[in-house]
């Protein structure tokens, strides 16, 4: 309880989660009474980025940097124009195809919403689409960044499960084609409800020419996920041929990105990946202290007596995360409840630890779109105007699809393991 107490007291305060974290393990082994316990703080601590899979963070957040600084994401977002932009409403399925295209190199959803936002949501409104609309539907598009491989969720998830990463980025496939297949079809209906634009219909040459000048771009996602699929590279192997190919492509075809970019580039990527791992590190000392009191056991204990079977579990977890995620972002709630869950759902239930990682990070990554925090609608606010609670209620539809998504994953795990097996 003293523990639990000063979590939350160091959270309002406002300190960033991994020192909230590592403060609280200390304020725990204090109120054990066991200071031999110190000695084996830092040992933990170290072990929590002693992986050799959490080598793929920094390179993906790297491959979102070239890939900005190098103009890829305009060209992504003219080549989904050359395909859907002339059917009605479509720019909306341009910002989803688009961000679809944009996750599998991203990986990182408040990153997708700050980017696509800008270029997409003034498109939008100029076209005549309500601000607000076209502000959440690119927010909720952001959820397929941690979906679409590459995920730095799933990276950290992997080394928390001790699971292949490179499975575990290849479980996201399906469920990010699922997403986007229903995200387009609530566009298909809102479309006839509210009777969105057209687009501007491009010929067949100017389409082939569209196709022409940016099919180079895809090179990068078909680099980094075919290179995993067909087994040539592991995840961080992918990431390094994925990092090169944004730097070419860039460079030589594109020729925007600039050698001179590249000090600032790496400044940028190194101060994000120093943050994410040091949350991985100060995430082991908080499985270690969870363990050591064990907190599993306890609500293994009190799961079982609630759910009788694996789909039940799945289901019931759905919603202890949805609430979660509603105040927790991300990567911090994955950190926080895996340790607890997940014995429970291998051990007692015998889930597969991939199909119980999709779901833990599909929930979570609602999350970002769920009030009170809903951090990919203030990220889409601050880029363009547009509030936060108009947004959810206006992008409601999709909150539904995402939720529907989740129910098919839980009593359909293959739809999570069909590509790892």
């Amino acid at each position: 309880m003293i523990s639990t107490a000063a979590f939350v007291a160091l959270m309002l305060v406002g300190l960033p989660i991994s020192l909230c974290l590592c403060l609280t393990c200390i304020v725990f082994i204090q109120a054990t009474g066991n200071p031999l316990l110190y000695q084996t703080f830092p040992t933990q601590l170290f072990g929590g980025v002693d992986s050799y899979g959490l080598i793929a963070i920094p390179l993906f957040i790297l491959i979102g940097e070239l890939m900005n600084g190098g103009g890829i994401t305009r060209r992504i977002i003219d080549l989904s124009m050359a395909f859907v932009g002339s059917i009605k409403g479509g720019l909306a399925y341009v910002n989803m195809v688009a961000n679809m295209l944009v996750s599998s190199i991203l990986g990182s959803a408040t990153a997708q919403v700050a980017i696509m936002s800008q270029i997409l949501v003034p498109e939008m409104e100029k076209k005549g689409y309500d601000k607000t609309f076209a502000a959440g539907l690119t927010a909720y598009a952001g959820m397929l960044g941690p979906i679409i491989p590459p995920s730095i969720m799933f990276v950290i998830y992997s080394v928390m499960a001790q699971v292949p990463v490179s499975d575990m980025l290849v479980a996201g496939i399906i469920p990010g084609v699922l997403l986007t297949g229903l995200f387009c079809i609530v566009i298909a209906l809102m479309g006839f409800v509210y009777n969105y634009p057209r687009g501007e219909k491009m010929s067949l040459r100017q389409r082939f020419a569209v196709v022409i000048e940016t099919a180079p771009t895809l090179l990068i996602p078909f680099v980094i996920v075919g290179s995993i699929l067909t087994g040539l590279a592991n995840a961080t192997e992918a990431a390094v041929i994925g990092a090169v190919a944004s730097v070419l492509v860039g460079r030589y075809w594109i020729k925007e990105l600039k050698f001179s970019q590249l000090p600032g580039m790496f400044l940028r990527a190194g101060i994000y990946s120093a943050a994410v791992l040091f949350l991985v590190a100060a995430a082991a000392v908080f499985t270690w202290v969870l363990i050591y009191a064990k907190v599993p056991q306890e609500v293994a204990g009190w799961v079982q007596g609630a759910a009788h079977d694996p789909v039940t579990f799945m289901l019931l977890l759905n919603v202890v995360l949805l609430v979660i995620g509603t105040v927790i972002d991300g990567a911090p709630g994955l950190i926080m409840t895996v340790p607890i869950l997940l014995p429970i759902a291998t051990e007692v239930y015998h889930i597969d630890p991939i199909h119980f990682g999709v779901v833990v990070v599909i929930n979570l990554v609602l999350g970002f779109l769920s009030p009170p925090v809903g951090l990919c609608f203030f990220v889409a606010s601050a880029v363009t105007g547009a509030k936060p609670g108009k947004m959810f209620i206006v992008t409601l539809p999709f909150f539904f699809a995402a939720c529907g998504l989740l129910v098919l994953l839980s009593v359909f795990p293959v739809l999570s393991t069909a590509l790892t097996k």
